[in-house]
């Protein structure tokens, strides 16, 4: 459980990096002419998938999507959201044996957020933006 836990750390690390990274106005690109919600609204399903997943882990069974976070363009509220969802879910992960079903749940929380790490590294490419330092060593971009 310790080598899950800080690979989700890692991730979550990630995740608020590249957010502390971009500007404000960065979370309203979308990818040109194609079909694309915002970086701030990939930023939100990202922030939804912690809460949702994080509920589920503590009742064990999925209890549907939602998410806190209202406006997707307001940085300091992304990384509050991000902050905090990730905070949560970490310190209930360090008091909880889980079972089967619970751990299922959390895999597929750090499915979901690398999926999301992929998307995110479209964005960035597709407006010429940079990447932060941490995500140079961790991915090739």
């Amino acid at each position: 459980m310790q080598i899950l836990t800080q690979r989700l750390r890692d991730v979550f690390t990630l995740t608020a990096d590249l957010v502390q990274h971009l500007s404000e106005d960065n979370l309203k690109l979308r990818l040109g002419n194609l079909p694309s919600n915002t970086i701030g609204q990939q930023l939100w399903c990202i922030i939804g998938a912690r809460e949702s997943y994080s509920r589920a882990i503590v009742s064990g069974q999925w209890e549907g999507f939602t998410c806190s976070l209202r406006e997707t363009t307001s940085k300091d509220l992304v990384m509050e959201s991000l902050n905090r969802s990730a905070d949560k879910l970490l310190e209930y992960l360090g008091t909880e044996e889980l079972s089967e079903k619970k751990l299922k749940f959390v895999i597929s929380l750090l499915e979901h957020e690398v999926q999301h790490h992929g998307q995110l590294i479209r964005y960035i490419y597709g407006n010429q933006l940079s990447f932060p330092n941490s995500w140079h060593t961790r991915y090739t971009v």
